[in-house]
């Protein structure tokens, strides 16, 4: 949540009453600032503090003054940015010249079936399809584009074939707003079965493929807390488990080896599973250890063994075994011990080998060990910098391991791994088109030192003829929340910022899991403040070693790292030119207030409660709402969509209407809500680039580079 300053005043400025209209300038034939409506303000008392809200009414959604407000901030953007209509133009062009936009993947095996999707040109989305055998005729699985007419959005969420490969359950988001609605379909016919549930979660078939588990979401807080069971052919929907505990949510899977259905219920901090044989649908779920607080474990299975992944001896986990007889902790035989600088990120189990995923010093790994020797390898990656995971690998019974591989400079490519030797195989690497020639750029990884003397990772992408001289604009972006490490992925819509002159910093800041459970657990709770001050770190860093200026550097970020925008523009306003806030939780107290909210009670353990009063001082001291001055500010760009399930439209609507009333500066404020979409934007592949270009181009605008002919 926050990075503010050392003692920020506890009392933040009172805002101008809700009735009084926005500061209005002319500027460039530019309308006048979008005007407030007359509302009451909300005023509360918490912890001794009087908290007044002018701009809690623009939470109502059904309120047409709500409506008016959004559709009025978005003309005063698009008006801000008509000029540039060329330059987006010019943007949306070349990022499309890169794609190849009819491509097909590389296709995986599931029992007799290749599996895979393609797209075609002027499709805004893929479809899934599968053949048997390479000269084997298409059979289509879904065709999202045709699911997509009539609708503003479309994402696939859950994508499950039963075991003999002759039904598929799937689940679809038709608004944005994340909750899936399933559906089984015989892909051989194209019949859709009588089988319909709403706000499904995580889906997963039993051996024979007749009975269906799904797990569902309350329908307010969005929590996965049930979990059902439905045998095909008939019209009950048996409730299996429900999740009382309102931190936890429930999921359910099928392992690998087809043999066990695994139940894992989960909060940010603690786990428990429960594990199924898949062939008896209707028995009795096993505990394979009860909740303890702290404790979290993920299971899978190899014959006899579950395979278990523990942070019961220290918080980057270890890798232990069970018998599937008796899989409770006294059980538990250790495979991989736990390492203070080495977290184990992942685990996947076959017939003859295991493979898990780790994390050291903010760089990902591939480990296999032979099962028979117990031996195990590192995979070697030789760039400073990459992206690493495990691919599609469906197969139990398989002489290769798939992965990904990418980088800033890398394209994402596909590759088959031999476990006994460790030969990689590349199977397609993604052609970047338009010219793009990777010699012309530089990937370099450096590190800032934060206030406290911490080495703070960052990975730089820029051209090789890129002047280090201070004179050079700069993008640094970072998310720093929950654990989830900043990976160094390949965008080729980035070189549209790189090719005119902007260097590209990706911050690996504490609140995230580049260099391990530590790394979080530095960066939450009441240590959050360190995620601000490592980005701030960063951002000076980058001015001292003269890789860029303040009045060059652009800051960026979305959701959490959208409180992260907010929280440094409070902190140093002074530091950065422009600030790109994505989706942004900037209203911290009244949202974690506010229990019926999706993810609101499950989030204690990572922000903390402002109803305890400690908790309530680390939120309070950086709530990026709460701290908002009457001084200068750098421009800034908000986005938001009104479907938004994660972080409320209202959050960044009500920062925006609070800004203006206090910001003493002339910098441009623009607000845009996506009046069709959810947390992550445009659904279809070229509304999102039309988004994109939108951004970039203010973005140059910023920093002087909106005239400047691309280098290539």
């Amino acid at each position: 949540m926050t990075g503010a300053p050392p003692a920020p005043s506890r009392t933040a400025v009172r805002p101008a009453p809700a009735h009084t209209l926005m500061p209005t300038f002319e500027l460039r034939g530019i309308p006048a600032e979008p005007p407030v409506a007359d509302k009451k303000p909300v005023v509360t008392t918490l912890h001794g503090e009087t908290r007044r809200d002018d701009y809690a009414w623009l939470r109502d959604k059904e309120d047409p003054a709500v409506l008016a407000y959004l559709e009025a901030e978005n003309a005063y953007a698009d008006a801000w940015m008509h000029g540039s209509q060329e330059l987006q133009d010019t943007l949306y062009a070349k990022m499309l010249s890169r794609i190849q936009q009819t491509d097909l993947s590389v296709p995986y095996r599931r029992g007799e079936w290749l599996y895979y999707t393609r797209t075609e040109e002027g499709r805004q989305y893929a479809f899934h399809c599968r053949k048997r055998g390479e000269d084997g005729a298409e059979q289509m699985m879904l065709d999202v584009n045709a699911l997509a007419e009539g609708h503003p959005f479309m994402a696939i969420g859950a994508y499950e074939v039963s075991p003999d490969g002759s039904l598929l359950a799937y689940s679809t988001d038709s608004n944005g707003y994340r909750q899936y609605q399933l559906r089984v379909k015989n892909p051989a016919t194209g019949e859709l079965l009588d089988v319909t549930a709403e706000r499904v979660t995580s889906v997963a078939w039993s051996a024979d493929g007749r009975t269906l588990f799904y797990a569902q979401e309350d329908a307010v807080s969005k929590r996965s807390y049930r979990l059902y069971r439905h045998t095909l052919g008939t019209s009950e929907h048996t409730l299996v488990y429900e999740e009382l505990d309102e931190r936890f949510d429930v999921y359910v899977s099928l392992t690998r080896s087809g043999a066990w259905l695994v139940q894992t219920r989960a909060s940010h901090t603690t786990s428990e599973v429960c594990v199924l044989d898949a062939t008896q649908p209707g028995g009795e779920w096993t505990m394979v250890a009860p909740r303890v607080q702290d404790r979290e474990y993920f299971v899978e299975h190899r014959g006899g063994e579950f395979y278990i992944r523990a942070n019961d001896t220290g918080r980057n986990y270890r890798i232990v075994t069970a018998p599937v007889a008796s899989p409770s902790p006294e059980h538990w035989t250790e495979l991989v011990a736990h390492r203070d600088h080495v977290m184990i990120t992942g685990i996947d189990c076959f017939a003859g080998h295991l493979v898990w995923t780790e994390r050291e010093r903010a760089l990902p790994q591939i480990v296999v060990m032979d099962l028979a020797t117990r031996a195990s390898m590192r995979v070697a990656f030789d760039e400073a910098a990459y992206a690493v995971g495990p691919g599609a690998n469906e197969e139990f019974e398989t002489t290769f391991f798939r992965y990904g591989y990418q980088s800033f400079l890398t394209p994402p490519s596909v590759y088959d791994l031999d476990p006994r030797t460790l030969e990689s195989t590349m199977r397609k690497r993604t052609e970047v088109l338009g010219g793009w020639n990777p010699e012309s750029y530089v990937l370099e990884r450096t590190e800032a030192v934060a206030a406290d003397g911490v080495r703070v990772p960052l990975t730089l992408l820029s051209r090789r003829d890129t002047p280090r001289d201070g004179s050079a604009p700069c993008l640094l972006y970072a998310y720093g929340s929950y654990g989830m490490s900043s990976n160094v992925l390949f965008n080729p819509n980035r070189f549209c910022l790189v090719d005119r002159g902007m260097v590209y910093a990706l911050a690996h800041i504490r609140g995230g899991g580049d260099l391990g459970k530590a790394w979080h657990d530095d960066g939450r709770m009441a240590n959050k403040k360190n995620t601000f001050t490592d980005f701030v770190a960063c951002a000076e860093h980058l001015c001292a070693t003269k890789r860029t200026s303040s009045d060059r550097l652009v800051a960026q970020g979305g959701s959490a790292g959208g409180l992260l925008m907010g929280a440094i523009t409070n902190l140093r306003p002074d530091l950065f030119h422009g600030v790109l806030s994505q989706v942004p939780f900037v209203d911290c107290i009244n949202t974690m207030l506010d229990e019926s909210l999706p993810l609101t009670v499950g989030e204690f353990e990572e922000w903390g409660n402002p109803k305890v009063a400690e908790e309530y001082a680390w939120i309070r001291a950086y709530s990026p709402y709460d701290n908002l001055e009457a001084k200068a500010y750098p421009s800034i760009l908000v986005k938001t969509s009104l479907n938004d399930s994660q972080v409320g439209y209202w959050e960044p609507a009500k920062y925006v209407a609070k800004l203006r009333t206090l910001k003493t500066d002339t910098n441009p404020l623009l607000f845009k809500c996506n009046m069709g979409a959810g947390h992550g934007g445009a659904s279809g592949r070229y509304d999102a680039l039309r988004e994109i270009a939108f951004d970039y181009a203010w973005m140059l605008r910023q920093v002087g580079l909106a005239e400047t002919a691309p280098r290539h």
